[in-house]
């Protein structure tokens, strides 16, 4: 880490981790001095084929020597864009065919949490307790933790919150209620899962209450979890999916997706209720094609499911006192935040990348690549293991 990085970059925290990135390949990040690091991270689940997936960069670089930016977002025909909408609309659940795309998952919350209050002429929003949908104002305000959202106050107003799995919270969703907002697994809170159909309950709610039901698929989504969004496990549908991170294998993308007759409430009164400049993005858009057609065209999916089995048979330690999560989206929970530091920060030492979640401080980020081996999960684990070794509780 360098002082011109702490100098001329704004930082995130007082103490980044810093590693110098010369180039990172497959599950690989190779730093300054050519030493390899094994990445059981992802860029936190956004790289999903891994680093320079070959076919992604192949998108990119021929639609690069085509054409970039040309427009702002929804004026022009540009085959990319619209060659993803409509594959994504060919493997979504009916009523799911409209998809506007954006820069980034909290961008995509923004305009989900707009198209609702538009589409419904009401304003209440409902979120789940300790939630996480990104860091804009919008976003911001449907997060769960207050010491997060304190300093920056006033937020948006008529933000409700519900228990995630609390059942007798239902009863808050009203006939005043827009929209109520979900991860379909939380992130944030410790890749907590739905559990008793709750999902299925919310949507029957929802129902009752003509309200609409958002689901964040922003880090659980694009087969991560076993299916290719996290949701076609919990026999719910929403009316507005939000999806980002793993979307375009490492560039910046977000996208929020419902019935063509409610994404036609943002083109009237007014029109451009949504607009951005570099959304649809035709390098991005490519490279979104590509790792969905990588996706869909491969046994990645069905593979998270394996590689699930096999690190939770590998990571058997003392200091382990459960895995949550599903797929490659896992956490496991050490007995200490202390225990939790020295792991991810003795593992940058050892070549492994480990990060943190943000509202579970005994939790360890475990968010590979999909394309991760089983030789690369046996090596990351035993690192683990030896490193814990190592730790007094």
């Amino acid at each position: 880490m360098t002082s011109d990085f702490l100098r001329y970059q704004a930082q995130t925290s007082p103490h980044p981790l810093g590693l110098q990135v010369s180039r990172a390949q497959g599950s690989y990040i190779y730093d300054q001095n050519g030493k390899p690091h094994l990445d059981f991270v992802a860029g936190v689940s956004a790289c999903s084929l891994g680093h320079c997936h070959p076919k992604v960069v192949a998108a990119i670089q021929k639609q690069a020597t085509e054409y970039m930016h040309v427009m702002v977002y929804g004026e022009y025909e540009q085959g990319p864009a619209l060659a993803y909408c409509k594959a994504l609309a060919q493997v979504l659940p009916d009523p799911l065919e409209s998809t506007y795309l954006v820069n980034s998952g909290t961008e995509a919350i923004e305009g989900a949490l707009k198209l609702a209050r538009r589409a419904t002429g009401r304003s209440q929003i409902i979120a789940a307790k300790n939630a996480y949908h990104g860091n804009t104002m919008g976003s911001l305000s449907l997060m769960g933790l207050e010491e997060r959202k304190a300093p920056f106050r006033p937020l948006i107003p008529d933000i409700d919150f519900i228990g995630f799995n609390n059942e007798k919270d239902l009863d808050r969703i009203t006939n005043k209620t827009a929209a109520v907002i979900l991860e379909t697994i939380q992130g944030g809170a410790g890749f907590i899962l739905p559990e008793n159909d709750y999902l299925k309950k919310v949507r029957q709610r929802c129902n009752e209450t003509g309200t609409l039901l958002i689901l964040d698929e922003i880090q659980p989504g694009f087969g991560r979890t076993g299916t290719l969004f996290a949701f076609e496990q919990f026999d719910c549908i929403p009316d507005i999916l939000v999806i980002g991170k793993g979307m375009a294998s490492g560039l910046p993308a977000g996208a929020f997706t419902a019935s063509k007759e409610l994404m036609a409430q943002l083109g009237h009164s007014p029109k451009m209720g949504h607009i951005t400049t570099f959304g649809g993005n035709p390098v991005v858009a490519a490279a979104s094609l590509a790792t969905l057609n990588t996706l869909l065209k491969t046994d990645l999916i069905t593979q998270t499911l394996e590689k699930e089995k096999l690190i939770r048979s590998l990571l058997q330690h003392d200091h382990i006192s459960e895995i949550r999560g599903r797929g490659l989206m896992l956490a496991p929970l050490l007995p200490s935040a202390e225990m939790v530091n020295q792991l991810v920060l003795k593992g940058t030492e050892a070549g492994l990348i480990l990060f943190w979640l943000l509202f579970e401080p005994l939790a360890v980020r475990m968010s590979p690549p999909l394309t991760i081996s089983s030789a690369e999960i046996e090596k990351g684990c035993s690192q683990i293991l030896d490193i814990l070794d190592g730790i007094k509780q």
